[in-house]
């Protein structure tokens, strides 16, 4: 399976290029990796909901370039199903089981995504209630796509 991150932003912190470098590389044993990163637009304070939507839109419009017709696609939505390490487990394995060998999760900006790449995607998914930093997500992501497949295949993972 080829598992695409799309996000929005690039990541300048080490600590967390170097973690998500980790489960890159621990992520190769099970998958095609891919991590897409497009352009994040300045949002500023006191920006109104028409600013944001703006905002959302633009960088929805680079994210969707990344997204081709066959893709299966997950946004990272506070809003979506939240799942256990295991149904998310056995969210991935049905989707190779139903022929989807290209899957991609999405990850907006600091404010979210857009209403058109929300239409896009098959899938919301949410990792918690709480809101936290996009940067910080995709570490998050990756750990939890890694957990997965040692679910999936069998193999030891901390519970």
């Amino acid at each position: 399976m080829k598992i695409t991150v799309i996000t929005v932003g690039r990541i300048k912190e080490k600590y967390l290029r170097d973690a998500i470098a980790e489960y890159s590389k621990r992520l190769s044993r099970y998958c095609k990796l891919e991590i897409i990163e497009v352009a994040d637009e300045k949002t500023p304070d006191q920006a109104g909901m028409a600013v944001e939507d703006n905002i959302r839109s633009k960088e929805g419009e680079r994210i969707l370039k990344h997204i081709r017709d066959d893709m299966y696609v997950i946004a990272l939505e506070i809003g979506g199903t939240m799942l256990s390490s295991e149904m998310f487990a056995a969210k991935l394995e049905s989707l190779g089981i139903q022929g989807k060998s290209s899957v991609a999760f999405v990850i907006g900006g600091s404010i979210g995504l857009g209403k058109e790449v929300l239409k896009r995607s098959d899938y919301a998914l949410s990792f918690s209630k709480m809101t936290f930093p996009h940067q910080l997500m995709r570490v998050i992501l990756l750990e939890q796509v890694y957990r997965g497949y040692r679910i999936m295949n069998g193999e030891p993972y901390h519970k």
